[in-house]
């Protein structure tokens, strides 16, 4: 990406399975964000052969994960992300996420479903489920872009 352009992977609730058309849908991505319910340090290894991943525990995962923080609050090209499971606020909505993080962008999981939100002038994102499939959604990932201080959202089905 030029200077002041970059995309970064979004992926949550792996839940352990990495399918392999992750690998098409982030390829080129320069930091993969994961909000969580990983499934194991096999997960990250995985990911990791696409770009740099920084993750979170989500509701599922044990404890005590050196790789998994409980948070990630970072600033990429002058945009603010949030990135957390999202299962702290009980049951995540997009206002209810945007009311208790103050970000540009906030990124969560937990619910299993695509979201791509804004509440003001905020984008929250849910990239959906990318491992085993539940509640009959399709596994799917994001790409956020981020150009001349704004961020963009592309949602990515996955094969079933």
């Amino acid at each position: 990406m030029s200077d002041g352009t970059h995309l970064l992977g979004l992926i949550s609730d792996t839940h352990g399975m990495v399918r392999p058309d992750v690998h098409t849908a982030l390829a080129g991505v320069e930091l993969i964000l994961h909000a969580g319910d990983v499934g194991g340090d096999a997960v990250l290894d995985e990911l990791e052969l696409i770009a740099p991943v920084r993750a979170v525990y989500g509701n599922t995962d044990a404890p005590g994960q050196p790789r998994l923080s409980e948070s990630i609050d970072i600033e990429i090209g002058g945009v603010r992300i949030h990135v957390s499971h999202g299962h702290e606020v009980g049951s995540p909505t997009p206002a209810k996420l945007a009311a208790r993080y103050d970000a540009d962008v906030i990124v969560y999981g937990h619910t299993h479903k695509q979201v791509a939100a804004t509440e003001g002038a905020r984008l929250v994102v849910n990239p959906g489920a990318a491992g085993a499939r539940r509640f009959e959604l399709l596994p799917s990932v994001a790409r956020l872009l981020i150009a001349n201080g704004a961020a963009s959202v592309e949602l990515i089905d996955l094969a079933v």
